[in-house]
């Protein structure tokens, strides 16, 4: 029966996890004014006939904090490249130069840095929402195995110790992506 109980706790446990390592994730992507390659994950490219992820088919690095720099692999991509970025509607205006993709991020508004806050907190409580199923899941299983009423109590207890401390892992993510977002 113990055992049991562990495998539960374990496995909501890991389910917690993966919605940390989701928001973690998801706020990567969104910008905070800085340049980062992650901020073009999300293009295709079509790469004879294949959509394929930029990382793919060039190398994106970030000179200095406003600007991003992408060398493809193959020089006849470059206008694949350029036309992808345009497609995917992230706001940034790629030049080229024909040896290489530059792409100048601009500063983000007061209007967009809000934008971008309620977008980190929509992914937070997204993530708060996986928490709380995880904890619903495991107080379900816990209920069919049949325990006394102590161990089961104790052990509601311990889903929830757990549920507190990832909610608040979450917490702790959105106020330093809010602070890095909101910062000049």
């Amino acid at each position: 029966m113990n055992e049991e109980v562990a495998l539960i706790l374990e496995d909501t446990k890991e389910q917690m996890e993966k919605a940390i390592v989701h928001l973690q994730n998801e706020l990567q992507a969104i910008r905070a004014g800085k340049a980062s390659p992650v901020m073009l994950k999300s293009v295709m490219v079509d790469y004879y006939g294949a959509m394929t992820p930029l990382s793919q088919v060039a190398n994106v690095n970030t000179p200095d904090a406003r600007t991003l720099s992408i060398q493809p692999w193959e020089k006849a991509m470059i206008q694949e490249i350029e036309k992808a970025i345009m497609q995917a509607n992230l706001g940034l205006n790629p030049m080229n130069n024909g040896e290489s993709i530059i792409i100048n991020v601009p500063m983000l508004t007061e209007e967009r840095r809000k934008e971008l806050v309620k977008q980190a907190k929509a992914e937070a409580e997204h993530a708060k929402v996986s928490i709380r199923n995880a904890r619903r899941d495991a107080l379900q299983e816990l209920k069919k195995l049949e325990l006394s009423e102590d161990v089961l109590k104790k052990e509601e207890e311990d889903v929830q110790t757990l549920t507190n401390t990832f909610s608040k892992k979450v917490e702790e993510y959105l106020k330093v992506k809010e602070t890095d977002i909101m910062k000049v």
